[in-house]
């Protein structure tokens, strides 16, 4: 394990938002511990406590929860160069209601949230990335991903899917892609087959 290229990894990530000065990168990384993470176990499960959002360096993840009948659904897919992190109990102090697993063998940088925040607090520099990161994921994201599931039928969110997803493709099941998309794997293979023969 070369910590120095996982560093270099999440600080070129978290300069895609906006750039560190070097007192803040180093004040970072001091919040910061590698952990690995074993293919089908949980980062995080519900009702655990958590205290850290996450990076991730090499893996790939899921994050899913169950309704009122006992049903799984996908709420998104982590890959590396992505954050996850129980954001709205750590926010909140409430219990955690979803789950993140592990698709893969994963090795991942955990972020103390509560040192995090009390950096944000101190550096405008990451108040300003924090914002950024935001926008990106939590305002743009969260809103297209809405209007898809009132808006489209099942065939062209996995249209959607396969567009948006392209890059992660070959390392999801069909049952996983399904249970994101809301539907039965039956009926994702039915959708499969009518694409392949309208092509």
């Amino acid at each position: 394990m070369d910590t120095k290229e996982i560093f270099d990894a999440l600080k070129k990530s978290l300069d895609s938002y906006h750039e560190l000065s070097e007192d803040t990168w180093n004040k970072y990384m001091d919040i910061c511990t590698i952990r690995q993470i074993k293919k089908n176990e949980y980062a995080f499960d519900v009702y655990d406590n958590v205290e850290c959002i996450t990076f991730i360096y090499s893996g790939l993840f899921r994050a899913c929860t169950t309704n009122e009948d006992a049903q799984e659904y996908n709420k998104n897919f982590f890959w590396e160069g992505r954050f996850f992190g129980p954001i709205i109990a750590l926010l909140k102090g409430t219990d955690i209601e979803s789950s993140v697993q592990a698709l893969e063998n994963s090795l991942v940088v955990d972020i103390n949230y509560k040192k995090y925040r009390e950096l944000l607090y101190q550096k405008e520099d990451l108040k300003l990335l924090h914002i950024l990161y935001l926008e990106k994921h939590w305002v743009l994201e969260k809103d297209k991903n809405a209007q898809a599931l009132v808006l489209e039928d099942a065939q062209q969110r996995y249209e959607n899917f396969v567009e948006e997803f392209s890059h992660i493709l070959p390392r999801l099941s069909q049952y996983h892609i399904a249970l994101y998309l809301g539907i039965s794997p039956t009926h994702l293979s039915r959708i499969r087959k009518i694409l392949k023969e309208n092509k």
